[in-house]
């Protein structure tokens, strides 16, 4: 059960409510801060393990410098590319194919054709005809979706891929099908049609409120413009018509060199690819003089507020959003970038104290964020604003949101507000500047693909650290405020109101919303004050204990400390992150040792405190104390184990210690808090069921747990019977004891560096002469054969899930041979559901086997298809399962999986969270330490005789589900 539901990002999925899945990028796709994300993610390699200064001043209109380890380029036809070398992960290169053109690019018999085309390009190119190109991607380690990509949006479609690169062959041919996507797609009409049913399947998938929704809200959004006619998806008629000669157009008119650019970050030599590239794209002709324009799609001014309110009975949530246009600026130079972070400093203020109103008692809305940036059109940016409002608190809600608006407008931030900001913002780039070296190439190529696009900045995160360090002390709150206030006008402003039709629910009408609107700006306000604690976070230091016992772990390189108060310590050193440090600590309990009537109080534990805060800070105070500091901890209270997780910069590696200390000790109480938070969750879970997927799951899950009282959606009434006293106690009683615990830590420090640390706050922790483990709460698995069909929603879609369930001879082989069993099934329902019949987009095979608290084991087939091919993609998986029985899988999918598993297993060794991980499953499980090191060993002696065993005996349908979501009749 989810504890902490509301978090921004799903906030603002739901506020703009546009297509988000794997092939087409959001049709509105949110860039809030759009300098500044790319600043702290594009770490860059600035030869020195210093931070640099600056002392000269900022020169006015003095260009932004580029990031000088990045290689730029352009080919004889036009192409651009970017080049740049980066050693993390060891032996992989990330590579783009970036297009600068997308749906808006469509004539009118063209819609949805920009997308179908990305489609094809994985459906037989030149050098890979038909499904070559994905088979050879996966029989080198390359796992479709998640390492080969793509997605394709109004403006532009972007290809992606992950090579290895300690084989020239290999990323040779990786280069060679980037080319292919550029020029040489075959787009043959067999396959043509073959693709029409997977991306039928695609719209399918995105039928609901959501997108009934969208079609009201997008022409305010992207008001007297293109935009709300050219959604990526397109049009079902015509992508189950057109001729194929059409697509070729397409491709023709707009995939061309001076349109696109290749972009390679690796561990490779720059030289050496950039010679391939020249060489590969260097043969792309040039484009004729007759070539389209590509022309750029405004949105129209208009001088009112646009109000639009879209209703759904499936839509479970209220969101309100509100929005002011302004005209696009891209960053080229300081007097630009200045600006800028002058906004942004102002909007994560603003942010703050948003959020700051959602942890009061009476919030005025659950949620809520602010940001500035591009929300689609590349001509267009807009400060937002949005929350998620309970039910019937609409006017409530906008009300605060303008008032907080107005009241930053009319009277600016504080002084405090914005050196805590500006620290934050500084943390965030030394921690980015030292970790340049271990930055992994996919968090670094996603900045270049944009700097092509729409020409934002790539400085690099030495020059941005840099031009920050110098920049930040010269703007004033004085610069700050005028820059804020200048995002807020009468005119370009649209509010968009997405609700939830359920009985009870009052939605306001447009003119109550508008007069909210204008009572909030007329009425008197006072200056916000910003309250700050400066108590030490420990205000006394506790008594330290002592490390009674050391010994080494020479397999894995780690060590293991036994403390005075009965805790265990794992520590491993690595170097794979130059500034990060992670924890995780447990112990055995949980909330199964209270009772099915304390069970609620016990599940939203860990959640209350977390909300509440810690010694003399609540949860607001403590948020400020944290601004300039680089470190988490958070409780947690699951069904077996109690813990904590946590990270640090090196530098706060005390204060995260000192964290851990306190939720152990000094957990607070706070009823403000309690009722802020579960009004929250009330809020998000209300009318939930009304969806047609989450009365689908709930009512599945509720079959395959045989109705237990701890299964099933969290809903209302079972909100309310969490008690504020008995989830403290619970807390209080599950982190009593420390004796009993278990403390891993992974990253950059030295281990006498730990060890004062760990006798201070760890081993000064209360123990008491306890002994525990979990207990079996009676959760039965679904038993026999159960077939079900549920009926809900308008749309023409049908849900389906597949489940396989037994008890289980719990060896690390057996789970390992089931594992690669569901690995393999997967990839042969893809490729018979969709890549043969065109009947579903994606289907997800998933599931294992579990050791506690029963050996038993869960398999789930899910996709997503037209109501009347259900039965007939149900037999079709269900063949794919008794071909796997009777036949094994074949030598391809064997090779298939074996090289995903080596190459996962490469990438794993050399990450802090796989050790972490890995070292906790070891206590937890007895197990030796070295069982860590011999994956390799297991991918080798993997057999298909061992793939064919396993599905044999699991997926024998003894204990089978299935379960068909119909649209109502």
């Amino acid at each position: 059960m989810a504890k902490k539901l509301i978090r921004f990002g799903f906030a603002m999925a739901l506020i703009i409510g546009l297509y988000g899945c794997t092939g087409t990028k959001n049709a509105a796709s949110t860039k809030i801060e759009n300098t500044t994300l790319s600043e702290i993610t594009n770490t860059t390699n600035q030869g020195s393990d210093v931070a640099p200064t600056i002392e000269e001043t900022i020169t006015v209109g003095e260009p932004l410098p580029f990031d000088p380890d990045t290689r730029v380029g352009k080919l004889d036809n036009g192409l651009t590319y970017y080049i740049r070398q980066n050693s993390k992960p060891e032996n992989f290169a990330e590579l783009r194919l970036a297009v600068n053109a997308g749906s808006l690019q469509e004539n009118d018999d063209q819609q949805g054709l920009a997308h179908f085309l990305e489609h094809m390009c994985f459906n037989g190119t030149k050098n890979f005809p038909k499904s070559d190109l994905v088979d050879y991607l996966e029989s080198i380690g390359t796992k479709f979706g998640a390492h080969l990509n793509a997605y394709t949006s109004f403006d532009e479609t972007v290809y992606m891929l992950k090579i290895p690169t300690d084989d020239a062959e290999k990323f040779d041919k990786g280069l060679q099908i980037l080319e292919d996507w550029a020029h040489n797609v075959t787009n043959s009409p067999e396959e043509i049609d073959k693709e029409r049913g997977v991306v039928i399947s695609e719209w399918r998938t995105r039928l609901g409120a959501q997108e009934r929704m969208q079609q009201k809200t997008l022409p305010a959004i992207f008001y007297g413009s293109r935009y709300p006619e050219r959604v990526p998806i397109g049009k079902t008629e015509i992508i189950e018509s057109f001729k194929p000669e059409t697509l070729i157009q397409f491709y023709k008119d707009w995939y061309r060199p001076d349109l696109m650019a290749v972009v390679a970050v690796g561990d490779f030599d720059m030289d050496q690819v950039e010679v391939q590239i020249k060489e590969k794209f260097g043969r792309i002709p040039k484009s004729p003089s007759t070539a389209r324009d590509r022309v750029v799609y405004p949105l129209e001014d208009h001088k009112d507020t646009k109000v639009v309110i879209a209703a759904d009975e499936e839509f479970p949530f209220n969101v309100v959003q509100l929005m002011t246009k302004h005209p696009h600026v891209t960053i080229k130079d300081m007097d630009a970038y200045r600006k800028s972070v002058a906004r942004n400093l102002g909007i994560s203020m603003l942010q703050n104290r948003l959020t700051e109103l959602t942890q009061t008692s009476d919030a005025p809305f659950n949620a809520a964020f602010g940001g500035y940036g591009s929300f689609g059109a590349r001509s267009t940016d807009a400060m937002q604003m949005g929350a998620l409002i309970a039910p019937g608190g609409f006017i409530k809600g906008v009300k605060a949101m303008v008032t907080e608006q107005e009241r930053a407008a009319r009277f600016g931030f504080t002084e405090t507000e914005l050196e805590r900001t500006k620290k934050s913002r500084l943390a965030s780039l030394e921690k980015g500047f030292k970790e340049k070296d271990k930055t992994e190439s996919a968090n670094l190529i996603d900045s270049y693909v944009q700097n092509f696009l729409t020409g934002s900045p790539v400085m690099g995160i030495g020059n941005s650290l840099k031009i920050n360090q110098a920049l930040l002390p010269q703007i004033s709150l004085e610069e700050v405020n005028e820059v804020f206030k200048s995002m807020f006008r009468d005119d370009n402003q649209v509010m968009v109101v997405m609700a939830s039709k359920k009985e009870g629910n009052e939605i306001p009408e447009e003119e109550a919303l508008r007069a909210a609107i204008t009572e909030a700006k007329a009425q008197e306000l006072e200056a916000y004050e910003d309250e700050v604690s400066d108590a030490p976070l420990v205000a006394e230091q506790p008594a330290p204990g002592r490390i009674m016992m050391e010994s080494s772990w020479d397999e894995v390189d780690a060590t293991k400390l036994k403390l005075s108060n009965g805790a265990t310590v794992i520590l491993k050193s690595t170097n794979f992150k130059d500034d990060e440090i992670i924890m995780n600590a447990f112990s055995w309990g949980g909330n199964s040792l209270y009772s099915d009537e304390e069970y609620m109080s016990a599940s939203f534990a860990d959640a209350i405190i977390s909300s509440s805060g810690i010694g003399e800070y609540d949860e607001l105070q403590l948020g400020k104390y944290m601004s300039d500091k680089v470190v988490r901890v958070s409780p947690y209270i699951g069904e077996l184990t109690e813990g904590m997780s946590g990270s640090s910069s090196v530098k706060d590696l005390e204060t995260m210690f000192q964290m851990i200390h306190l939720y152990f000790t000094k957990p607070r109480k706070d009823t403000t808090a309690f009722e802020a938070m579960m009004a929250q969750q009330k809020a998000f879970v209300g009318n939930m069921l009304s969806s047609p997927q989450s009365y689908f799951g709930n009512e599945v899950n509720k079959i395959m747990t045989n109705d237990h009282p701890r299964s099933g959606f969290p809903t209302v009434e079972k909100l309310d019977q969490v008690d504020l006293e008995d989830a403290y106690r619970i807390y209080q009683d599950r982190f009593a004891n420390a004796g009993d615990f278990t403390f891993v830590f992974v990253g950059n420090f030295e281990l006498e560096q730990m060890k004062p640390l760990i006798k201070n706050y760890i081993a000064s922790l209360p123990r008491i002469k306890r002994k525990e483990t979990f207990k079996d709460v009676g959760r039965e698995q679904m038993r026999g054969v159960v077939e079900k069909e549920f009926r809900k929603g308008k749309e023409p879609q049908s849900q389906v899930r597949l489940a396989f369930t037994g008890d289980f001879e719990y060896t690390e082989q057996e789970s390992f041979h089931l594992d690669a069993a569901i690995d393999v099934l997967s990839i042969m329902m893809r490729e018979s559901m969709r890549e043969d019949k065109g009947g579903v987009y994606g289907v997800g095979v998933g599931g294992g086997a579990s050791r506690r608290p029963r050996q038993q084991y869960s398999v789930n087939v899910n996709f997503t298809c037209d109501p009347k091919a259900a039965e007939d993609l149900i037999a079709t998986a269900l063949a794919d399962v008794k071909n796997l029985q009777e036949n094994g899988p074949s030598e391809k999918n064997m090779q298939k999986i074996k090289e995903i598993m080596r190459k996962e297993n490469q990438n794993n060794m050399k990450k802090n969270g796989f050790w972490l991980s890995g070292l906790s499953a070891v206590v937890r499980n007895k197990r030796e330490p070295s069982y860590l090191l011999k994956m390799d060993e297991k991918v080798e002696a993997l057999t298909a005789e061992d793939v064919q065993k396993a599905a044999k005996k699991y997926f024998n349908g003894s204990n089978f589900g299935k379960f068909i979501l119909y649209p109502e009749e």
